[in-house]
């Protein structure tokens, strides 16, 4: 039995659908892309009791993916993550000292990748239709958020082993703001959804 993956992805439905004007707009959209991933990166909010601010950065590469499906959101991810390769400072605790290669292999890397893999994740989703409703795509949120988390927390556990305190150190502290984040991004992709809907009828 095989499942269907057409369903038209959010951007799908906005601009130019054929042709050289299609092609125009993807560029335009995966270099808009990367601009959000690497502003929303930089955004930290205080959150109280909790001594982690929230950042934006996951809410970005989930609600991208979801939005652009798996091949433009992977290109897009993989735009962010050259143009950080290349030493700028585009990611969440990166500063024009400490960029490039070597803080991708830092106690980040893990999480990077798990960017990339959540990004593919919510793509295929959002090609099922689960970005349509708030139910699933709630669903979809917490197994991307799971997908970040996994090669993260091991990674960490590869650069300073399981003995030190790893889930106190890359889980822990995220999980209310990631929660926060996870509820407003299933609501935000459904409920412009429902905006197109109205505007085509």
């Amino acid at each position: 039995m095989s499942i269907a993956t057409t369903k038209p992805v959010l951007v799908d439905a906005l601009g130019a659908r054929d042709g050289v004007s299609l092609r125009v707009k993807q560029v335009a959209l995966v270099l808009l892309g990367i601009l959000a991933l690497a502003i929303a990166a930089k955004i930290k909010v205080p959150l109280w009791p909790s001594p982690v601010p929230i950042t934006l950065g996951t809410f970005a590469v989930l609600t991208i993916g979801a939005a652009y499906g798996p091949r433009l959101g992977l290109a897009t991810i993989m735009g962010y993550m050259l143009i950080g390769a290349l030493g700028f400072d585009v990611f969440a605790n990166s500063t024009a000292d400490k960029a490039g290669l070597t803080y991708m292999l830092g106690g980040t890397g893990g999480y990077l990748v798990g960017f990339v893999l959540a990004t593919l994740a919510l793509g295929q989703f959002a090609r099922m239709g689960w970005d349509r409703n708030p139910v699933k795509m709630a669903l979809a949120l917490l197994i991307g958020n799971a997908l970040i988390y996994v090669p993260g927390i091991l990674w960490l556990a590869h650069l300073y082993s399981w003995d030190k305190p790893i889930l106190e150190w890359g889980l822990y502290p995220f999980l209310i703001g990631d929660a926060i984040k996870l509820a407003l991004a299933a609501l935000l992709l459904p409920g412009i959804w429902k905006l197109v809907g109205r505007a085509r009828g």
